[in-house]
């Protein structure tokens, strides 16, 4: 094994209908964190899906012992699915994906490296493998989001991202949909941690269908402007305070159904810390 980091990793996977690549998502997660960390978990939150995903996830359980389902009983969205994961992750790491095995996680080594030094690391997709409106699109809201918002890096939504468990509270996103990535790298900002990014590989989609449509392009674009509004223009406080989260925390693990949980080598004890705010913006 080559380890990169003995901390342990968390990594969040959340699924909505995607029962014809879920089980692959799997399978490549626990083949990638076995060969570079000693303590891992994989998080898979179905987030009210209607085509067996949650089932397909349950077929493979016993292949893959690191592995725990939490289910939405209606379907939520995209950040909220990222919330429920990042709030039962119980390692010193937190990561998350997509279940569309459009990324390889074994980057998730590379962006590891860097969290001694930068408590936040996200990727960017050297090569991306979207078609080209998509790729475009892209552009022009990465553009958008680091003059309004100033979230600093190239590409906001890139789906491999890994936090240091300690700033997750103050990162933890309200947004509902694909607006938390955006979200989350603000508040990054706000706070001044430092952001490390590295480039990493992208892959055509392995089956199923996007949740990203053209419908989701005017809705991300009022979202993105009533935040820049509240809290660049009026300037109102984004950060949420550990009380909320705590508040959040209780709420939503009401509501979510764990299922087979293994117990890890050697568990954090569930918390809460109270974000840093003292370190310089990159």
């Amino acid at each position: 094994m080559d380890v990169v980091h003995r901390a342990g990793l968390s990594l969040v996977i959340p699924a909505f209908n995607e029962a014809a690549v879920i089980s692959r998502a799997v399978a490549e997660a626990e083949t990638a964190l076995a060969a570079h960390f000693e303590q891992f978990e994989i998080l898979v939150v179905d987030d009210g899906s209607s085509d067996g995903t949650a089932a397909e996830v349950r077929r493979v359980l016993s292949c893959a012992p690191h592995t725990r389902l939490l289910q939405h009983e209606v379907n939520r969205g995209y950040g909220a699915a990222l919330r429920t994961g990042f709030e039962a992750a119980r390692f010193a790491l937190v990561a998350f994906t997509d279940a569309d095995c459009q990324f390889d996680l074994t980057d998730l080594a590379k962006l590891t490296r860097l969290a001694d030094e930068a408590p936040v690391v996200v990727g960017y997709r050297a090569d991306r493998k979207d078609p080209w409106r998509r790729r475009f699109l892209s552009w022009g809201y990465n553009a958008m989001a680091r003059t309004l918002l100033g979230t600093r890096v190239r590409d906001v939504d890139c789906a491999l991202k890994v936090f240091r468990c300690e700033v997750i509270a103050g990162l933890m996103p309200e947004a509902c949909g694909f607006f938390v990535n955006t979200e989350m790298m603000t508040r990054a900002r706000q706070l001044g941690l430092e952001v490390a990014e590295v480039p990493v590989t992208h892959r055509p989609r392995a089956g199923g269908e996007s949740k990203v449509s053209l419908r989701e392009v005017p809705r991300t674009a009022r979202t993105l402007f009533a935040f820049w509004w509240r809290g660049v223009v009026r300037g109102s406080k984004l950060a949420v305070t550990p009380a909320v989260v705590q508040m959040r925390v209780a709420v939503l693990r009401e509501a979510v159904s764990p299922e087979h949980v293994p117990a890890p080598s050697t568990p954090l004890a569930p918390q809460v810390v109270p974000p840093a705010r003292h370190r310089a913006a990159a």
